[in-house]
């Protein structure tokens, strides 16, 4: 055995386990109809994929699909014409809904259904197969397996019957027609023989045939829904109802199961070449692919689904029990299962402006009288703080502290106000100077010559002796500039300070 040959073997007993752990229950308690009706109805479908099937080498169709002449097929269909006419009431059900005869009829076309199914797709690759030697582009033109069949046989070998056909535009639109007609008339396909025509068209009506006693099992089906599960159906549907239900292995398991499991049930798994099994949409089964779901967007189909498994499973044990034969239950659980999906498709709320919340700053209180002034003299700034403020315009400070550098006193222990143009006010007498009187005071206070360097804090080095390019050794005042400076400062912003008078120009000439 060569190492892929071992490769597969391990990978098909992975399968085999994988599939036995799906149902622990069924060696010990499932009976063996209960399995084949599971195994039927299409619990988890093995599809291979279609290039593994050639049917080209097959004779007839009847070798390969042997399900309409079987016997099976025609027992159920022969009592499902009897049962037709009859009308069944939700009361004449007494005990478990398992032991009456025409359940147990449902159940078999329910998994009759599934192998209707299959049966469809085997035939639809044996007509394509054989086909496509006439014209094997129309595979890809016509995905669909029934009007593929359709088609095949309105057309058989003439291929100029696509132009102007009515009953192939019954069958197809006329965008497809218009594309499978120009595409046939380019085709590299060969005329077929009268016998593989003949097996063409048995195929084609037994496909046909098929589809016709599907849609009568459909009918039947959900007819009889409404007294076995009314509830249910109500919820899903007759068809969908009946699937679940096949599946489960009867209306009595489907009300032991959760609906965690309820929402698996009838999940597709594909077969790739052996090599891998992936699901076609994981954890997706009948529930997920019913109407009610399938109304909904993509993006809210999986939430919806796990909804509508949790109220098919309290509506399940309602049904198991004979309650509420006329549905109300199961109209009420519609109901709140449309009202959530309304809720789930509204549009966000409209984000309204809200004004600014008031302040939390209360009313002032606003009151006067003599208490309040006292309260303000005695909480306001005294005179020492105010002059402690207060500086004086174009004169350097003294710092107070040697360690807090740029904290002065402001004009404590100045006899000037500070203020620009101020009126000069003589504590003693409280009256006020004259600008003569002030400059002749200013002048007076005024210091010529040379200050010591300790009381003018200037810099020990500084000397009266400067070195020039052109006389050498030259005697000058440090001071002179400074002086200069205090002049200026004088004339512009002391307290006697006027405004200049400037001359006109008519007024110079005259």
């Amino acid at each position: 055995m060569s190492l892929a040959d071992e490769l597969l073997a391990d990978l098909e007993e992975a399968g085999d386990e994988g599939e036995d752990e799906l149902y622990p229950g069924e060696e010990e308690g499932g009976s063996d109809g209960e399995l084949g009706e599971r195994e039927a109805a299409g619990g988890l479908e093995d599809i291979p994929e279609e290039m593994e099937l050639d049917y080209s080498g097959a004779e007839s169709v009847t070798s390969i699909a042997k399900l309409r002449h079987s016997k099976p097929f025609s027992e159920i269909m022969e009592k499902i014409a009897v049962y037709v006419g009859k009308q069944r009431k939700n009361s004449e059900v007494s005990g478990p809904v398992e032991s009456d005869p025409e359940y147990r009829l449902i159940v078999a076309a329910n998994n009759l259904t599934v192998e209707i199914d299959n049966e469809l797709n085997i035939i639809h690759k044996f007509v394509r197969d054989k086909y496509s030697k006439r014209f094997p582009e129309l595979e890809s033109l016509v995905p669909n397996s029934l009007d593929y069949i359709r088609t095949v046989k309105e057309l058989g070998n003439s291929l100029e019957k696509c132009k102007n056909n009515e009953t192939l535009q019954q069958i197809l639109t006329n965008a497809t027609i218009m594309v499978v007609s120009v595409t046939a008339s380019t085709t590299q396909g060969t005329m077929l023989g009268d016998d593989e025509l003949l097996r063409l068209e048995e195929a084609c009506d037994m496909a046909l045939e098929l589809n016709q006693s599907k849609h009568r099992i459909y009918e039947y089906v959900e007819s009889r829904m409404s007294f076995i599960a009314p509830n249910l159906s109500i919820i899903v549907g007759a068809s969908t109802a009946a699937k679940i239900m096949g599946v489960a292995g009867g209306l009595t398991n489907l009300s032991k199961m959760p609906a965690c499991n309820l929402m698996l049930l009838g999940a597709q798994r594909r077969t790739l070449s052996g090599f891998s099994s992936t699901s076609l949409l994981p954890h997706t089964g009948y529930i997920y692919h019913c109407d009610v779901v399938q109304s909904l967007p993509p993006d809210l189909r999986r939430k919806a689904a796990r909804l509508v498994s949790a109220k098919c499973t309290l509506a399940a044990r309602v049904d198991s029990f004979h309650e509420s034969a006329v549905g109300k239950v199961g109209y009420d659980l519609k109901e709140e299962i449309e009202r959530k999906f309304d809720k789930w498709q509204e549009p966000p709320p409209v984000k309204t402006v809200k004004p600014l919340p008031a302040p939390l700053d209360g009313q002032r209180k606003k009151r006067g009288g003599r208490r309040y002034r006292k309260m303000k003299e005695r909480l306001g700034l005294t005179e020492i703080r105010k002059n402690a403020n207060r500086m004086t315009f174009g004169e350097i400070e003294d710092d107070a502290y040697q360690e807090d550098l740029g904290f002065s006193l402001g004009q404590l222990g100045k006899s000037g106000s500070g203020r620009v143009r101020a009126a000069q006010v003589n504590d003693a007498t409280k009256a006020r100077i004259s600008k003569s009187l002030q400059r002749t005071l200013q002048k007076q206070s005024m210091v010529y010559g040379g200050k010591s360097t300790v009381r003018d804090r200037s810099s020990g080095t500084s000397s009266s002796v400067a070195f020039t390019p052109l006389q050498g050794l030259e005697i000058v005042n440090p001071q002179a500039a400074e002086k200069k400076v205090a002049e200026a400062n004088q004339k512009y912003f002391s307290n006697m300070a006027e405004f200049l008078k400037v001359k006109k120009e008519g007024e110079g000439k005259m």
